[in-house]
């Protein structure tokens, strides 16, 4: 039975441009790599100089190589060509393979503020756990449709935050209830969107607080000052035009100056009730599992 695969926020990229050769590191033990896998480890090297992979493997997905570097995960085709960064689902089993091979490669995601990698990583400076490969980044910004800023840097700081001094009027309530989460997000973060999406669907009381990563300033202040801002916020994530107001968006600022003072330099960051911090976009079944174990953790204490 030939089995069906989907491909959910993706930015797909003609690589064009080389660089200079760099060394590809070892590919998974047991064994070497394939001709064509081995072909594809050169390539990735000239296209991606920055980015070192560790596993190359392309009997994953039909037509579709999945390339492993350090902690990071993402697609290419077989020549080496086309970079896929994105989520994999099999619709037949209906199983996340992205986000099972994730939690293989880093089971600290599960964590929350568990140890997370160091910036310098196996992939290079500045991208975390289920991160998109550094040179991906660049490629997708140099093309115009960067990946969120949270898939080239999830680093999780050491200790809570406390989220006491931030204004009202710098936040978006919206959701059924349940437990509480603060989101800060870009309206322009591919990422930040599927999880406002799978956070519509969980019974969550959201409070999202914009940050301008992505050059989206205009569009916070908009949705902020809109006589609906949770309807505006909808509209923001569909691209839609909103109409400029005038209001104060001071509290805008101070979300911005929490986000640099704490390291926030990606999108999405969660955090929730009790302060841990979560970067990055996560599956349903992983938030699902970080916030029972924060409020485990407030019934023990």
């Amino acid at each position: 039975m030939r089995r069906r695969f989907a491909i959910i926020g993706i930015t797909a990229l003609g690589l064009l441009g080389a660089g200079t050769l760099a060394a590809t590191g070892a590919l998974a033990a047991g064994g070497g790599p394939h001709a064509s896998e081995a072909r594809l480890a050169r390539a990735l090297a000239k296209r991606l100089p920055r980015t070192r992979a560790t596993r190359i493997d392309c009997g994953v997905v039909a037509g579709l190589c999945e390339v492993q570097a350090g902690a990071n995960l993402f697609y290419t085709d077989r020549s080496g060509r086309y970079l896929v960064v994105g989520r994999v689902y099999d619709m037949d089993t209906r199983q996340d393979l992205t986000a099972a091979r994730l939690l293989r490669i880093n089971p600290d995601m599960l964590a929350g503020t568990g140890a997370m990698a160091a910036r310098e990583d196996e992939a290079g400076p500045g991208v975390g756990a289920g991160a998109a490969a550094p040179d991906a980044a660049a490629a997708a910004t140099v093309a115009g449709t960067k990946q969120p800023a949270a898939q080239t840097a999830a680093m999780a700081p050491a200790a809570a935050v406390s989220l006491a001094g931030l204004a009202d009027n710098g936040a978006i309530a919206w959701g059924r209830g349940g437990p509480r989460v603060t989101v800060f997000s870009d309206f322009h973060c591919g990422y930040c969107k599927l999880l406002h999406q799978q956070l519509k669907a969980m019974d969550v009381r959201v409070i999202e607080r914009p940050i301008s990563l992505l050059g989206t300033r205009m569009v916070s202040n908009a949705v902020i000052c809109a006589a609906e801002p949770a309807r505006a916020l909808e509209q923001a994530y569909d691209g839609a035009d909103l109409p400029a107001r005038a209001c104060d968006t001071s509290g805008l600022d101070a979300n911005e100056r929490f986000a640099r003072a704490h390291g926030f330099d990606g999108t999405p960051v969660i955090v929730r009730e009790d302060g841990a911090v979560l970067h990055g976009y996560r599956p349903r079944e992983v938030l699902e599992a970080w916030l029972a174990a924060g409020r485990a953790g407030g019934k023990a204490s």
